[in-house]
């Protein structure tokens, strides 16, 4: 079809005034879905390559030829800051039409609000979290003001594959259509699909619409990638006369003083310019602006550097986010992931990351910040490590950001792989959320009906009825909701309280701080603290958590010796089982990566040959001297915890195992009273035995996760950790893999 003739008149105008010659490829195939199809549309394609336009230029042209008195279009992204900046190019694409778009957000004026609610139509841009509020405060306006709905666009859709939040969005959808009465065609946007069947499967599910995801030819991208190593004291990897025993403190010469070369190398690399600084939690953020900022004092230089993350005032992002818009500005920002997704953040020339990202998505978003306006997308790594001590051990002389970002950088590179969909989890925390939000809006409801509403939302076909009536019991005896003289269910005084918390709209975690104690000493504060069991980094030290006190918010731990990477909280915790096999592969093969610096270049052969004397990686399993080992599985963050839950409770009498220590999800060291060989066949025959899961999970533990765990019986929670947390059937297959290498 003739894609440019089927444009309203005001977009075929809109391209003219552009200067463009031609259409993009993502433009044509979308537009010839829109136009003469009702799927449901994935649009995936490279950052900058159009696909906001792929998307809007045929929905634009529809719905103007049908004006209806209510709302035609949903858009749904994940940040405000995407939303606004949306808004502005939306704005500007509609200006000489009768189409409103609205925005909806927290930081958006009531008098706003009030417009779009008196007289709706157009497009409305809306977050997970407002949607969710929209739903449950203005639960008697929807059919009036949805009953045109046409069709729902997802921007940045991979951010909402992995997560509860992405569950979250997919239940408000469908209560929103079955509430309007509406089958609205979905169209789906990201530069970060790898599988697109799965990620088809996941847009359209519980739609009654086919999904289709055009693929189209990207054009062939060119990068500018380098990787650069620094220890955090010199000397470094690539002097000349490196020796590891003569470490010492940094040269007189550097700026400031006890300067971490790693900065000063972002420092003399953006000055001047406008870039990004990636990170990988809020309190490295922070902590690197300071130092950056140091810098340009030491220098007598003005300050360049902004700051944005979740927990700065919307006054402070938006500072930020207007500063990199500015032509004539040229500052650079240190960001977390709240910069990651598809802000359109003006001519950045480059962007920088610190340590490796947990994901090849994240990866790939980072980068595609950059390489607009004609130019290649352009990332730079920082791998940062502290110098070894003298008598460390194998595992604390390999360098785990540097393998780890060369391996995001191959898999993408020679595969175009992507971390795919999580459909099949039993999503206990979102299905108590489901219940109270659905009763919050709809007010008196029979169980049965309840059951029907929430249940028949697909993101819960895992979730069985007699699991709802565990839960529901449970709601009920904690007073969470309550039965009328009716039989109905209402919600509870305790329930009430949590809905009628603004912070009950967010199924992610805020970053809610919890005190650190040690004996009678408050070592500090960290973000979501992990599991009992597990090691945190604070005050310099590695500390062990015996217990969480949520309600107070408090922390208890003991002293032990070793070196962990900080734990913060607010870092992903599911690492890719693929990531893991690839960062096997680099250790093991020869390959010099072009993108490669020289730093980490010499770094690299250190690890090769250090891990070549000591067997790795076709050992697994090395000793380290009388009854002493470590374990490198090379498997994912799930498959590994499940592997270390085998190996302590079923076979840890088995080997005799004791002084156990994980550093997940890279090895485990251990005291074990048996050889190489006993351990592979003591560990095969466990995990081939048919064994529940639940056994996997240590008496009295009710491993909380999620948001609203809290809430949920012990049962569901077990349940949920030993059935969807624990990656037992890629652990068995790890493990099966490995007894086959040694036998």
């Amino acid at each position: 079809m003739d894609v440019f003739d089927h444009y309203a008149s005001f977009i075929q105008d809109y391209i003219y005034e552009h200067g463009w010659q031609t259409l993009r490829p993502i433009q044509v195939a979308a537009a010839e879905e829109i136009f003469t199809t009702d799927h449901n549309v994935l649009l995936s394609a490279s950052t900058a390559s159009g696909k906001t336009e792929a998307a809007f230029f045929p929905i634009l042209s529809k719905i103007a030829q049908q004006p209806a008195d209510s709302i035609q279009v949903l858009y749904i992204a994940p940040l405000k800051a995407l939303i606004n900046d949306q808004y502005d190019r939306l704005t500007d694409l509609c200006q000489d039409t009768n189409i409103k778009v609205w925005r909806w957000h927290g930081d958006v004026a009531q008098s706003q609000k009030r417009k779009m609610l008196k007289k709706p139509s157009g497009i409305l841009q809306i977050t997970p979290e407002s949607l969710e509020s929209f739903i449950i405060n203005k639960h008697m306006d929807i059919p009036h003001l949805f009953h045109g709905l046409q069709f729902i666009v997802i921007d940045e859709l991979h951010s909402f594959l992995r997560s509860d939040r992405g569950g979250q969005t997919f239940c408000l959808i469908e209560r929103l259509s079955k509430l309007a009465g509406v089958n609205p065609r979905r169209i789906g946007l990201s530069a970060t699909i790898g599988n697109l069947k799965a990620a088809a499967e996941f847009l359209g599910a519980g739609s009654q619409h086919q999904t289709v995801a055009p693929k189209v030819q990207n054009q062939k991208q060119v990068w500018r990638l380098s990787m650069e190593h620094f220890y955090q004291t010199n000397p470094q990897a690539g002097d000349k006369d490196f020796d590891p025993s003569e470490v010492g403190a940094p040269k007189a010469d550097q700026a400031p003083a006890l300067a971490d070369p790693g900065i000063g190398y972002i420092f003399e690399h953006t000055r001047g310019k406008k870039c990004l600084v990636f990170t990988n939690s809020r309190e490295e953020c922070e902590a690197v602006c300071q130092q950056l900022r140091e810098y340009c004092q030491y220098n007598h230089e003005p300050d360049c550097f902004l700051i944005h993350h979740g927990n700065l005032s919307p006054a402070l992002r938006e500072t930020a986010e207007q500063a990199m818009k500015d032509k004539d500005s040229y500052m650079t920002t240190c960001a977390t992931a709240t910069l990651e997704l598809g802000i359109d953040i003006g001519q950045l020339e480059s962007a920088f990351q610190i340590d490796a990202p947990f994901t090849v998505s994240g990866f790939l978003q980072r980068m595609g910040r950059t390489g607009r306006r004609g130019n290649p997308p352009e990332i730079h790594f920082v791998m940062r490590e502290e110098h070894p001590e003298s008598r460390a051990m194998l595992p604390d002389l390999i360098p785990w950001s540097l393998l780890q970002g060369i391996a995001l950088v191959q898999l993408y590179l020679e595969e175009k792989w992507v971390e795919p969909p999580e459909p099949n989890r039993l999503p206990y925390s979102l299905l108590y959320h489901q219940t109270m939000s659905t009763l919050a809006s709809s007010g008196e409801m029979s169980p049965a009906e309840l059951a029907s509403r929430v249940l028949s939302l697909a993101y819960f076909h895992n979730v069985s009825q007699d699991d709802y009536k565990i839960l529901l019991w449970h709601l009920l005896k904690t007073n969470q909701i309550e039965r009328t003289a009716n039989g109905g269910l209402i919600l509870g005084l305790a329930g009430e309280k949590v809905v009628n918390n603004f912070k009950f709209y967010a199924v992610f975690q805020e970053n809610e701080e919890f005190s650190v104690h040690a004996g009678s000493e408050e070592l500090g504060t960290i973000v979501k603290p992990p599991p009992v069991g597990d090691k945190i980094a604070i005050a310099g030290r590695v500390w062990v958590v015996e217990d969480i006190d949520r309600k107070r918010h408090q922390v208890y731990c003991h002293g032990v010796d070793g070196r962990i990477p900080a734990y913060f909280g607010d870092v992903p915790g599911d690492i890719h089982p693929h990531i893991l096999h690839r960062m096997r592969k680099v250790l093991a093969e020869k390959t010099m990566y072009p993108y490669l610096l020289h730093n980490a270049k010499a770094r690299l052969i250190q690890m090769r040959d250090t891990c070549n004397i000591a067997g790795l990686p076709e050992k697994q399993l090395i000793s380290l001297g009388g009854n002493m080992w470590v374990f490198f599985p090379w498997t994912g963050s799930y498959a590994f915890l499940a592997l270390e839950r085998l190996l302590r409770i079923k076979c840890a009498d088995r080997l005799n195992l004791r002084g156990f220590n994980s550093s997940r999800p890279y090895f485990m060291e251990f005291a074990m009273d048996a050889d190489a060989d006993e351990f592979y066949k003591i560990l095969h025959e466990e995990a081939e035995k048919d064994f529940d899961p639940m056994d996997l999970v240590y008496p009295k533990e009710v491993p909380v996760f999620d948001k609203y765990d809290e809430y949920l019986p012990d049962k569901l929670i077990r349940k949920e950790f030993a059935y969807s947390v624990l990656d037992i059937k890629e652990m068995k297959k790890c493990v099966n893999a490995m007894f086959k290498e040694n036998n």
